[in-house]
C-alpha cells in the first residue's frame, strides 16, 4: 500500500488504541440510548426542532470521547447530564407558559381549508406545494376536492378532515397523470382548478389570472369519490 494512504488510514493507530476506539464507541452509542431513554424520546417523525437541537448537541458531546484517547468519557457524561436538566427545564416551562412553547415548538400551518391551499402572504414563503402534494397522497388523497381541513402539526404529520361522501367537490388533482397545465383551447368545458392555491373555476379564458392567488397556470380539476 502507498505510503501517503497508509498514513492516512492507519497513521499511529496502534492495536490498543484500535481496542480502545471499539470500546468507547459502544460505552457512548449505550450512553446515548440510555439518554434519550431518560429524556422520553418518541420516534424521529415527532420531533419538534428544538428536541432535534438537544439530539445533535449529544451527538457532538459523545463524538470526541469515541476516538480520542485524552478526553475521558466523564467529560462526555457531565455534558449529557447538563443537556437532559436543560431540556427538562425548557421543556417545563414551555408546559406553564405559551410564549415559551410558541417559540421552541412552533405553531400548526393549515394547508389545506374547504379545498383549497390556505396560502397568503404571510405563510407563502413557508409553502412547499409538492411536499404536502406527497403527504396527501400518502393519506389516500386524490385531488383536494375531498379535503376539508389539512393541518401540518408542530412534529411533522398531518391532521386531515374529510368531507363526507356526498360533500366532495370537485379540486385540484394531486397526481402527476392529473396535475397537467391545460389551455383554454384544449378544453371547452369546466371546471378548472388553479395550480398553485387549488382555486376551482367554471370557465378560464387566455392568460385568465387566478382570483385568489394571481397565478395563470390552470388545470381540469376532478371530483372523484373515495370508498
Amino acid at each position: 500500500m502507498d505510503n501517503s494512504i497508509y498514513k492516512i488510514l492507519f497513521d499511529g493507530a496502534s492495536p490498543g488504541l484500535l481496542l480502545e476506539i471499539i470500546l468507547r464507541t459502544l460505552i457512548m452509542f449505550l450512553l446515548i440510548l440510555i439518554i434519550l431513554r431518560i429524556s422520553g424520546r418518541r420516534g424521529v417523525r415527532q420531533l419538534t426542532l428544538f428536541e432535534v437541537a438537544i439530539i445533535l448537541g449529544l451527538g457532538s458531546a459523545a463524538g470526541d470521547p469515541m476516538f480520542q484517547d485524552d478526553l475521558p468519557i466523564f467529560h462526555a457524561i457531565l455534558v449529557f447530564l447538563t443537556v437532559i436538566l436543560l431540556y427538562k427545564l425548557i421543556t417545563w416551562l414551555a408546559a406553564k407558559s405559551t410564549i415559551v412553547n410558541r417559540v421552541l415548538e412552533g405553531e400548526p400551518f393549515v394547508i389545506v381549508r374547504d379545498a383549497e391551499f390556505a396560502i397568503n402572504e404571510d405563510n407563502i414563503g413557508s409553502f412547499s406545494k409538492m411536499e404536502f402534494f406527497s403527504e396527501l397522497r400518502n393519506a389516500s388523497i386524490e385531488h383536494l376536492g375531498q379535503v376539508r381541513v389539512a393541518v401540518l402539526e408542530t412534529d411533522g404529520s398531518m391532521s386531515i378532515l374529510k368531507y363526507d361522501k356526498d360533500e366532495i367537490k370537485y379540486g385540484l388533482p394531486l397526481f402527476p397523470d392529473d396535475y397537467k397545465e391545460v389551455s383554454p383551447l384544449q378544453f371547452s368545458e369546466g371546471p378548472f382548478s388553479c395550480m398553485y392555491c387549488g382555486r376551482v373555476v367554471e370557465i378560464i379564458e387566455k392568460d385568465m389570472i387566478c382570483p385568489k392567488c394571481s397565478k395563470n397556470k390552470w388545470t381540469k380539476a376532478i371530483n372523484v369519490s373515495y370508498p
